[in-house]
């Protein structure tokens, strides 16, 4: 079938594009560099046409709640308007799991958002909560950074991933529309700030991670069990060991290619 991932050359929608592709679908991705843009509605009508399957795993430039909740709502609008107008049968939507418990931030209200235009749409859906992905551990440190300082709580957290989380979009794109949602998540639990002063410390980072139950994960703060999915959530297969491993030998692939 032919299958459109909005934000399909990033990082969770060039490895669905892929994945797809590899199980015989028609993978296309759709994002401003392939001159489709959801804001503008430039390529929409084109790169839908013929579309059994979109999946919208676009995110937006800026994640200040100013900025990140007009970018959610209008880009939803515009790809729900113009899948109901070529008869797409199944809108797939990546979001965060816990958003409903998250909603004193910015981004997770502007989510939220998203989700109740996407559920108020004639279009079937299923909505992915995923939980953080490995690949932004860095982004966490950074954004918890005050000169050489890194405070954050003591919350459980159960990364995975991003190979994980596309493989689990691509089998919801190609099933049944669940009209509701479905929580993923990676195979290990950690504390916050231990996994980041953990990570910070492999790397030889010098800032120092303050335990400090009161500290803001972008813009909330999380209890100890606010950032965990339900117990009835699909499990990934790669632990963040494995993970680390998989980075290292592809950054020696790369660090090899480009000495020859």
């Amino acid at each position: 079938m032919k299958i459109v991932v909005i934000g399909g050359s990033g990082l969770i929608g060039s490895k669905l594009v892929d994945k797809l592709r590899e199980n015989g679908h028609k993978a296309v991705p759709a994002a401003p560099n392939t001159g489709v843009n959801t804001i503008t509605g430039e390529g929409l009508a084109e790169v839908l046409e013929g579309a059994e399957v979109v999946v919208d795993v676009s995110n937006a430039p800026d994640w200040e709640g100013a900025a990140v909740l007009p970018f959610f709502q209008t880009s939803t609008r515009n790809l729900l308007a113009a899948e109901a107008a070529v008869a797409v049968e199944l809108h797939v939507a990546l979001s965060v799991v816990g958003t409903d418990r998250l909603s004193e931030g910015g981004y997770f209200r502007a989510k939220i958002a998203q989700e109740e235009l996407i559920k108020g749409s004639s279009i079937p859906y299923s909505i992915v909560h995923a939980t953080q992905f490995f690949e932004f551990i860095e982004r966490i440190a950074d954004a918890a950074t005050d000169g050489n300082v890194v405070r954050l709580a003591p919350a459980l957290i159960q990364p995975m991933a991003a190979d994980d989380v596309a493989s689990a979009l691509a089998r919801v794109a190609v099933g049944p529309a669940l009209n509701g949602t479905v929580e993923i998540a990676g195979p290990d639990r950690f504390r916050l700030d231990e996994l980041i002063r953990e990570s910070l410390e492999r790397r030889d980072d010098p800032r120092e991670v303050i335990t400090d139950p009161q500290a803001r994960y972008f813009g909330i703060a999380p209890g100890e069990r606010t950032l965990l999915p339900g117990d009835d959530a699909r499990i990934g297969e790669i632990s963040l060991d494995d993970w680390r491993s998989r980075s290292a030998a592809t950054a020696s692939l790369a660090t090899r290619g480009s000495a020859s």
